[in-house]
């Protein structure tokens, strides 16, 4: 069963989506919180898996509640599900240590797969929002000669572009007639190359060092 706190500002957005993911018998809704700083005492109290989290709200917003959850609980996932598409606002959530980026017109059942892939260690970026936050970030030095220093083989480009389009392992595996098994031993030799720790930072730095096209996406 995966516990999951939802934290957003408007109360029937909240109401909608706990009847939406409370009829998946997998997932349980533990709280609701309308802020960022309501959202803390909520998970001291609740102790969720994963927290369904808005960037634009009162009090604390979602990128310095983000911040925060991670300190307190670094095994706590958090997926940021808004309309909210500012690049500067998505980009600082994504340093904050977030793990999933959606936006609110995607469909339920996309909702409930990266619930269930975010907090069994996957990464889910929506792909109009990636596109956002990377053609106009500032890339830095390092990053500029990135694709000079990374190296893949073919098959690795093929899963990072996979990755990139938010498939999960499952769905990787099915597109390229690969078992799981051997897509995470790929994720894991990636995660190397690219010297990140988690897909989403994979996805960044793939289109921002050129191994990715993100007009291909």
């Amino acid at each position: 069963m995966i516990k999951v706190l939802i934290c957003d500002d408007q109360e029937i957005v909240c109401e909608g989506l706990k009847h939406i993911l409370e009829a998946d018998s997998e997932i349980k809704v533990v709280g609701v919180a309308h802020n960022g700083l309501e959202a803390l005492d909520v998970a001291a109290e609740t102790q969720p898996d994963l927290v369904l989290m808005d960037l634009k709200m009162p009090v604390m917003n979602g990128v310095q509640a983000t911040r925060k959850l991670r300190e307190l609980y670094p095994k706590v996932h958090i997926l940021i599900l808004t309309t909210y598409t500012d690049d500067e606002w998505l980009f600082n959530a994504i340093r904050s240590g977030a793990s999933g980026y959606l936006l609110k017109d995607r469909p339920r059942k996309e909702l409930i797969d990266a619930i269930k892939g975010t907090a069994a260690g996957e990464a889910y970026i929506d792909p109009s929002v990636a596109r956002k936050v990377l053609e106009n970030v500032n890339q830095p030095p390092e990053m500029r000669k990135a694709k000079i220093k990374i190296s893949l083989s073919p098959r690795e480009s093929e899963i990072l572009h996979l990755l990139s389009m938010g498939l999960s392992n499952s769905d990787i595996a099915q597109r390229l007639f690969l078992s799981e098994g051997t897509v995470r031993n790929y994720m894991s030799d990636l995660f190397s190359k690219l010297d990140v720790s988690d897909r989403t930072q994979a996805v960044i730095v793939a289109l921002r060092s050129g191994l990715v096209d993100i007009n291909k996406l």
